[in-house]
């Protein structure tokens, strides 16, 4: 069965909603089984009132940039339906999902949460992996050696594109713990496929038999303990 994630992203005129603050960009790309499909909804939207200068040094989304830009109510089933049944990644989610929840509200349209299979938090995630440490998109970016120097202003769809990537690099330790859980049955597998009586043994020649001998004394000479191979090994 796929899993169908959207990673997430909005910019707003403020940091508050409940003072009328409004999203101004949505971005969010699609990723189906860990893998970016290339898929992706991207809008720039007329908030209907003035982004707070403060905003604008982070984001450097103006004003006059979005006079010709389209509601949220005109991109909201558009945008339903890109996100419909998805598991959501968005980083610091609850900013993200308290404006969201504003704009759906103001149409009657429920809450995010209604709308999706789940939605799960880069930033919590992220400051259990790295209690103490800095885990803005910018310093896991760093961390986990993701180029991000083209994001010199805060963008909904870059942050988006480079979130999926943090995602995959934080969560990489589990995909690797499944795999190692599967390793042993897909090996007893392959094993009993093969017909051992048809493998071709190549012997060691006398001098290569001198050879690993006279490795294994200069690890008995320089390790305490001697030479494990030589402690393991089976009398012939």
């Amino acid at each position: 069965m796929s899993t169908r994630q959207v990673i997430l992203d909005t910019e707003t005129t403020g940091l508050e909603p409940a003072l009328g603050h409004r999203i101004i960009e949505i971005g969010a790309v699609e990723m189906v089984n860990r893998r970016l499909t290339g898929n992706r909804f991207h809008q720039y939207l007329n908030p209907g009132r003035e982004i707070d200068p403060g905003a604008i040094e982070v984001h450097g989304i103006t004003n006059e940039m979005l006079t010709d830009k389209p509601k949220f109510a005109d991109i909201v089933k558009d945008l339903l339906e890109f996100i419909k049944g998805a598991e959501l990644i968005i980083h610091n989610a609850d900013f993200d999902v308290e404006f969201l929840d504003m704009e759906l509200g103001m149409l009657k349209l429920g809450r995010l949460s209604e709308h999706v299979a789940g939605i799960t938090d880069t930033l919590a995630y992220a400051r259990e992996l790295h209690p103490g440490k800095r885990n803005s998109l910018d310093a896991l970016c760093e961390r986990y050696q993701i180029d991000h120097s083209h994001r010199t202003l805060h963008g909904a769809l870059l942050d988006a594109r480079l979130l999926a990537e943090v995602y995959l690099a934080m969560t990489r330790g589990q995909e690797s713990l499944v795999m190692e859980l599967e390793t042993p049955a897909a090996v007893t597998a392959a094993a009993a496929r093969v017909d051992l009586s048809r493998l071709l043994v190549v012997r060691p020649s006398a001098g290569e038999l001198a050879a690993h001998e006279q490795t294994l004394d200069a690890i008995d000479k320089a390790a305490e303990g001697g030479s494990l191979w030589r402690r393991l090994a089976i009398p012939r």
